[in-house]
């Protein structure tokens, strides 16, 4: 995000989003990651996770957090997805998996935050809305996804894997 002056006050002037470079994003939709496992990148945070195929088909459909009950299921089975997905020995649909789980966090956080989810006034030149203005039952939600993706991040397996991954192949 670029970063601008107004009246002595840092402002972000617009989200990253909005000038993303298509041609350097290191994940392509157009990939068979579990065919060819060896084009995935680690990356960070949740980079990749709405591309990366077929892992995008197979666990995209059970990430919800509307409620904190639905976000307790739904993290519930992306944390098993992640185990089976290492019980395969397929390290990119477990950090998929972790992604989606991250993901879970922080998108349920921003519902928390800002009310209807939106960080930004695209009216406003993009400025950052007030925060506090969300609803609070989204935190709960949050909460499922962070404990479940705290518990896979310390995966002794994966773990392991995610090291020697980033370490042979990025």
């Amino acid at each position: 995000m670029d970063i601008v002056r107004e009246k002595n006050e840092l402002i972000m002037a617009v989200p990253s989003y909005l000038n993303f470079d298509h041609a350097g994003y290191k994940w392509k939709s157009d990939i068979d990651y579990r065919s060819h496992p060896k084009e995935y990148r680690v990356g960070k945070g949740e980079q990749g996770v709405l591309i990366c195929q077929p892992y995008k088909s197979e666990i995209l459909p059970f990430w919800r957090f509307k409620t904190p009950e639905i976000a307790k299921e739904s993290s519930e089975k992306i944390y098993q997805l992640f185990i089976e997905y290492l019980e395969n020995e397929d390290f990119v649909g477990a950090d998929m998996a972790r992604k989606y789980l991250q993901m879970g966090f922080t998108r349920a956080r921003r519902y928390t935050n800002y009310k209807g989810g939106k960080k930004y006034d695209a009216s406003n030149n993009y400025r950052q809305l007030e925060r506090g203005t969300g609803d609070i039952e989204k935190a709960k939600s949050a909460d499922y996804f962070y404990h479940r993706w705290q518990e896979a991040e310390k995966h002794p397996v994966y773990s392991e894997l995610k090291k020697e991954w980033k370490k042979n192949i990025g």
